[in-house]
């Protein structure tokens, strides 16, 4: 039995859900995202919930159940309230520019790096004074900010000794000794 799949999800006000062919649409206050699912799986609307059904319980069913809800909900919380990652980077000399849709980071390397964010996310480099510098990514598709989050922080991975890299805020690294620990 699916527990993630068998909870229903509260539609918020403004948000409306349509299912046309196997394609689900999902449209609110901050924009619209669309899915596109199994046909077998049916998705049922009353009073401001949503409820996600499969056919019966064979074992490929019992998957999708679950995931297609999961799927759903992500993308009535996008359209409703957004997602927000923030990204913090350690290290002397490290910076970030955003600007039209591009970040440039300085991260050591012999040259810059720049990304290209896709359109549908808002990208903000954010440097306060006596603080590390800030890359904020705002979004409604949960897994195109995660993406380009991954993608962002693999450029320069924390180091366990110096805990230099780019990171998330409020993660924490396992550090480790260096040399001269271990000769004591």
């Amino acid at each position: 039995m699916s527990r993630v799949g068998n909870k229903t999800i509260a539609l918020p006000e403004k948000v409306s859900v349509s299912v046309e062919n196997g394609n689900v649409t999902v449209k609110g206050p901050k924009g619209t995202l669309s899915q596109n699912i199994n046909p077998d799986i049916k998705l049922e609307v009353t009073e401001g919930e949503l409820k996600v059904v499969r056919p019966n319980d064979q074992k490929r069913f019992k998957a999708l159940h679950g995931l297609y809800r999961a799927l759903v909900n992500n993308m009535v919380t996008g359209v409703s309230t957004g997602y927000r990652i923030e990204l913090e980077i350690v290290g002397v000399g490290y910076k970030a520019v955003a600007s039209n849709n591009v970040l440039q980071l300085t991260l050591g390397y012999s040259h810059d790096i720049y990304v290209a964010i896709p359109t549908e996310l808002n990208v903000t480099a954010v440097t306060e004074k006596g603080q590390n510098p800030k890359v904020i990514l705002e979004g409604i598709d949960k897994q195109l900010i995660g993406d380009v989050a991954a993608k962002i922080r693999s450029l320069r991975k924390v180091e366990p000794y110096k805990g230099k890299g780019i990171r998330f805020v409020g993660e924490k690294i396992r550090r480790k000794a260096g040399k001269s620990a271990s000769k004591k």
